[in-house]
């Protein structure tokens, strides 16, 4: 590789740790041609680049992009995976080859600019996806606005009930106080007509004399 080849590696290097949200560093010793084809397609689903590439270019593209941390772990054979997608979902599928082949150890890398150990990588490599992450988020959320929403609805019903209780004991109290007017208008017909009747009467007893005593 010419001065030329180094300087543009270099570059793409370092615009790739720029843009990358994970670096993850591996030990690929062990692994063959068809394996490292079959990680990189494995690792390409999970919009994760995998390079095998010198640690001094590698160092020199860090320093390029003004990133610190991952000196650390640039010794022996390595292979960095730059990862634009999900972290946790290239840090799994990272693992299950790991296990399948008992080789590709974690040496470290980074997240989001901060240093991760290879246990934290194995911790990371462990957690849900992103999607199953939120939508656990997302039930978490709206467990209580469903209990809010039934709450709610439950006492809107209860209230309808009340003002519709309310109605019907106003609209059965108004019936009750007209048949009571219409009783005590009864009785006072009544009252009135036999005031007629019997004042005739006494004007009569008036009108007649009363009888003289004889003189003996």
């Amino acid at each position: 590789m010419n001065r030329e080849q180094k300087a543009a590696t270099i570059d793409a290097l370092a615009e790739q740790l720029a843009s990358a949200q994970a670096v993850i560093a591996l030990d690929f010793r062990g692994l063959d041609v068809a394996g490292t084809a079959e990680l990189r397609a494995r690792l390409r689903e999970c919009e994760t680049t995998l390079r095998v590439v010198k640690n001094s270019l590698a160092e020199r593209a860090a320093a390029q992009a003004q990133i610190e941390g991952l000196g650390e772990v640039l010794a022996g054979p390595t292979a960095l995976a730059f990862v634009t997608g999900d972290p946790a979902t290239a840090a799994k599928a990272i693992a299950e080859r790991a296990r399948a082949t008992q080789l590709l150890p974690f040496k470290g890398g980074l997240l989001s600019g901060q240093a991760l150990s290879a246990e934290q990588l194995q911790a990371l490599s462990r957690l849900p996806a992103r999607e199953v992450l939120y939508g656990q988020l997302v039930g978490v959320v709206a467990s209580p606005l469903n209990g809010l929403a039934r709450t709610l609805s439950s006492l809107i019903g209860g209230l309808a009930v009340a003002l519709s209780q309310v109605r019907d004991q106003r609209a059965a109290g108004g019936a009750d106080e007209a048949d009571a007017g219409a009783g005590e208008g009864g009785d006072e017909s009544s009252a009135a007509g036999a005031e007629a009747l019997e004042q005739p009467h006494a004007e009569q007893q008036e009108e007649d004399p009363q009888p003289t005593e004889s003189k003996e």
